[in-house]
């Protein structure tokens, strides 16, 4: 944390009361060119005062009215477009500046502070950088499980490394509202990760729930730092890794592997549900349509023949005989169609014995 943090202050549990000096480092004014500005200043001076420079008091007039400008003068400073202006009166927070050319009265009375608040910063939970802790050059990761183990919602140990990632939004509360911003930050994001583990199963911490855990716990984060009025902005909150403890992990990929398995075969018995449910249902619609079409066609002909019989029962009333010989000469007419027959009159050719060709049409009929 650079000098400029130093300085801190307030009411909060988080920070000790304000009062302290202004002696935090950042960008400060740009110191004028006093040698031109002394010649310059000289110069214009001598113009209004009679005589030259030959009197000593003067000279001495001339000399308080030179250190006077360069007094005011050095009230003038600068802030940066990725800056904030923290104007100190006396030690005290007085007021932000925003970027651009600022005046404030200048040393004793008033100092500046010029904090980056566009730089984005990240601290690492449950974990640390090799590099960054000096174990190794070679930029590895350090587990730290006392931050990295969560008890979840379903009783179950999740091993989970984040990140969160931080700017300053105001300078003034941040300056003197909180004592150590890092350790502030860090110890809110530990408590608002384990809350909502807490209240989580294990297997959407794991997979498809990690973008729900990682806003839940911004937005905590978010409300924790605002309680204190610290000035920080929580812009991500971005999740690392969520293991299973390194223990179980091998039984806990058995499961995982099990799950994909049945959901696999679920999906194929599904996809052969949809395949053959609707054949089915074909079937059966035709199967249906072809019996209401049987159906349709049996009582069609049943009305027909009930009329037939209707209408020939009216014949018969009528004509008797006529009817009944119709009939007869129908019936014969279906029985002998398909049958060789001989035909005899009986009147025809009387005292002559008939003839039957026997031989031939037993020939016929083998």
């Amino acid at each position: 944390m650079s000098d400029n943090f130093q300085q801190r202050g307030g009411g909060s549990p988080w920070g000790s009361p304000p009062g302290g000096s202004g002696n935090g480092s950042g960008r400060g004014p740009t110191p004028p060119d006093v040698d031109k500005i002394i010649r310059e200043f000289q110069d214009k001076i001598k113009n209004f005062l009679p005589g030259g420079s030959g009197s000593g008091g003067k000279q001495a007039i001339l000399v308080l009215l030179i250190l006077g400008f360069v007094w005011l003068a050095s009230g003038l400073y600068r802030v940066l477009p990725d800056e904030q202006g923290v104007v100190l009166r006396f030690g005290k927070f007085v007021k932000t500046t925003q970027p651009g050319l600022n005046y404030h009265i200048p040393f004793p009375v008033e100092s500046v502070i010029t904090p980056k608040v566009t730089k984005v910063n990240r601290i690492d939970i449950g974990f640390r950088s090799e590099r960054d802790s000096g174990f190794s050059s070679s930029g590895g990761v350090a587990d730290v499980p006392q931050e990295s183990l969560m008890l979840t919602g379903d009783e179950n140990i999740v091993n989970i490394d984040f990140s969160v990632f931080w700017v300053i939004k105001d300078a003034g509360n941040f300056l003197f509202k909180i004592q150590d911003p890092e350790g502030t930050v860090k110890a809110a994001a530990e408590t608002a990760m384990r809350e909502v583990i807490a209240r989580s199963d294990i297997q959407p911490i794991l997979t498809e729930g990690r973008s729900i855990t990682e806003t839940e716990t911004q937005e905590i984060i978010q409300n924790i730092l605002d309680e204190y009025s610290s000035g920080i902005q929580i812009t991500q909150v971005q999740t690392q890794k969520a293991d299973p403890p390194d223990q179980v992990i091998d039984a806990f990929r058995d499961v995982q592997a099990a799950r994909a398995d049945m959901e696999r075969s679920k999906n194929e018995a599904e996809a052969y549900a949809n395949d053959v449910i609707p054949r089915a249902r074909g079937e059966a619609a035709k199967i249906l349509q072809a019996a209401e079409a049987y159906k349709k066609e049996v009582v069609a002909k049943a009305e027909g023949e009930a009329s037939r019989f209707i209408s020939i029962y009216n014949e018969y009333k009528n004509a008797k005989s006529v009817t009944q010989e119709r009939m007869y000469l129908e019936t014969m007419e279906k029985v002998l169609a398909d049958i060789d027959k001989v035909i005899i009159e009986k009147n025809a050719g009387s005292g002559v014995v008939p003839y039957l060709p026997l031989p031939e049409l037993k020939k016929k009929v083998t």
